[in-house]
């Protein structure tokens, strides 16, 4: 794009530093300086590829103060390089608003593509993947996080999330009481040497992480969508619930089989009681 400026967005790799396509390294050996999340991310990987180019932190603290700036050099012709510290920019990192004032202001954006996380781990998980919702980070407290899930309970398609290890125990736990019972799988490390994904029902993830503790690298949870999830038969639930009655009162035996079962808990509450009183 001679003689103009331009916007690329540059998918970088995930986790093996090798990964990246000749396309992506054209375009960074190319620009004129690169605008990158962490500076120390990005220079390693052009470190990797013999690359030396002026680097640009551009993250959710800063965006606002170096925006205008990226968006004053693309108007006076020069071609950026937007990354990530890892898969594709705009999921989850500040960029769309650069991008969306670079496109107001009439200067070409181009994406190169790349890893995703999201893919990948829609890939991996085993769940379908002809309709998919990435719903990114959900909220921190778990009002405002079972509120989002409340509203995603509907979504016809398998469900994807990122998800930070200090949260991921109660994360799952909201999911499971909101979701119900749906098969999911957790996605960590995708692409490095410690790769792993753990596939079960969402309550079984919950007590796996809740008794494991915050496991280590970046997460992603896909979880299926509602009618994947098995509804237990009415013999089914009448044993969960003797098994828990017979640890638990009747309110927290419900709570329990509830999130076992993908059953209302005032339903399971109500059959627990008579269950109780034979």
């Amino acid at each position: 794009m001679e003689g103009q400026g331009a916007l690329y967005l540059v998918a970088t790799p995930i986790g093996n530093l090798r990964d990246v396509s000749l396309r992506a390294l054209d375009v960074l050996a190319r620009a004129a300086a690169i605008a990158c999340e962490d500076t120390r991310v990005t220079a390693k990987l052009l470190a990797r590829h013999g690359i030396a180019k002026p680097l640009i932190a551009y993250h959710d603290h800063n965006a606002e103060h170096i925006r205008p700036r990226l968006l004053a050099r693309l108007g006076r012709g020069e071609e950026i390089a937007l990354v990530s510290d890892a898969g594709s920019p705009l999921v989850s990192d500040p960029g769309f608003k650069l991008v969306r004032e670079a496109l107001a202001r009439g200067i070409a954006v181009t994406a190169v593509p790349g890893p995703s996380a999201v893919i990948v781990a829609l890939q991996l998980s085993g769940l379908p993947a002809d309709r998919f919702f990435f719903a990114g980070f959900l909220p921190v407290k778990t009002a405002a996080r079972k509120k989002v899930l409340h509203e995603l309970t509907p979504v016809p398609g398998t469900l994807i999330f990122f998800e930070t290890a200090p949260r991921l125990a109660r994360a799952l736990a909201d999911m499971a009481d909101v979701l119900g019972p749906r098969p999911a799988a957790v996605a960590r490390e995708l692409t490095k040497m410690f790769e792993e994904v753990r596939r079960d029902a969402l309550p079984a993830l919950a007590r796996h992480y809740a008794e494991a503790g915050p496991p280590k690298g970046e997460i992603v949870v896909v979880v299926a969508r509602a009618d994947l999830t098995p509804r237990a038969s009415n013999m089914d639930v009448d044993c969960a619930l003797k098994d828990a009655l017979a640890r638990l009162s009747p309110s927290a035996a419900a709570a329990e089989t509830a999130l076992l079962t993908g059953r209302p808990r005032r339903e399971l509450y109500a059959r627990a009681l008579r269950l109780k009183s034979k």
